[in-house]
């Protein structure tokens, strides 16, 4: 596993999938939301260019999301992918448990966004859009599986078979931006 992609739905947990990746195999880790949302959760105009850079890469880790401006890129040039195809109580608790903590401590994404109580009730917000997308979501992901047949799929669909498959990975040091492993 070297271009890794972590797929599932919004709450699913692909961001810390991809931290875990990072850690266990020393794979740099780019996380999509923090190279999409520039100021004012406006995208920014580096986004696409950001993308192609690490993804022409021979190593790294990062999430399956924003697909109507990558298409399927980063399914193409993965090796491994990944899916989070969580049952949506899970789902629906992460999403919840991580807003609710995202809005009370006032903490800081990405570019100074922060998420507040009152974007609960726009429709792109990540509880609304995991519950209304979750079963699209599924059938998306099947779709691009059957399209893009190079990446090995690991389908995992509990928490604890994702414990026990983090369990069973060899371990390849830490990744150090710059590329060193401790």
């Amino acid at each position: 596993m070297e271009r890794v992609l972590v797929s599932g739905i919004s709450g699913a947990g692909k961001t810390t999938l991809g931290r875990r990746l990072q850690d266990l195999l020393a794979l740099p880790h780019h996380e999509l939301d923090a190279l999409h949302h520039g100021p004012n959760w406006t995208r920014r105009a580096e986004f696409e260019a950001d993308v192609e850079a690490f993804s022409a890469g021979p190593r790294w880790v990062t999430e399956d999301q924003y697909h109507s401006l990558l298409g399927d890129r980063l399914w193409r040039r993965a090796d491994t992918v990944v899916w989070l195809d969580l049952p949506r109580r899970t789902v629906m608790g992460r999403v919840v448990r991580r807003s609710a903590a995202r809005a009370l401590t006032g903490r800081e994404l990405w570019n100074g966004n922060r998420e507040s109580f009152g974007q609960w009730l726009e429709a792109d917000h990540p509880i609304r859009w995991a519950w209304s997308r979750y079963e699209r979501k599924r059938e998306k992901t099947l779709e691009r599986i059957g399209r893009n047949p190079g990446p090995a799929v690991v389908r995992l669909d509990s928490p604890g078979e994702v414990r026990r498959w983090l369990a069973s990975l060899p371990r390849a040091g830490r990744f150090v931006p710059g590329g060193e492993e401790r």
